[in-house]
């Protein structure tokens, strides 16, 4: 499996993020809380059937944008590294809960269990 992340795998308008938010299943292990949503398109064949992901750092748990940033960086990766355990396409939202920044391989941990979760 290819292990980049473009643009075409990043869910972005308001549509999609708000249907994710209203009709979404939600999951959470550790620091991570996720709202899933399998892809309406999912029928067509082709490079439009995958998963797309948008990542969420709240503003109230980390006011400086480094820290957000960083954050959002490991999710995105520990993500990217892993998206192969996914069988069918889906719209996921990632949101960051703990309150303090936690290590890169505890992120890491926490998606293979929210991904295994899905399968």
């Amino acid at each position: 499996m290819d292990e980049t992340l473009p643009k075409s795998e990043r869910l972005s308008g308001l549509t999609g993020i708000s249907a994710l938010f209203s009709h979404g299943k939600s999951y959470s292990h550790g620091c991570l809380r996720c709202k899933v949503l399998p892809r309406q398109d999912s029928v067509m064949p082709g490079p439009d059937r995958v998963s797309r992901i948008v990542v969420s750092v709240p503003k109230r748990l980390f006011k400086r944008a480094v820290k957000r940033n960083l954050l959002k960086r490991r999710i995105r990766e520990a993500y990217r590294r892993q998206k192969g355990l996914l069988t069918a396409p889906v719209d996921i939202l990632f949101i960051y809960s703990a309150p303090e920044v936690l290590p890169y391989e505890v992120v890491y941990a926490d998606m293979t269990a929210i991904l295994s979760q899905l399968c």
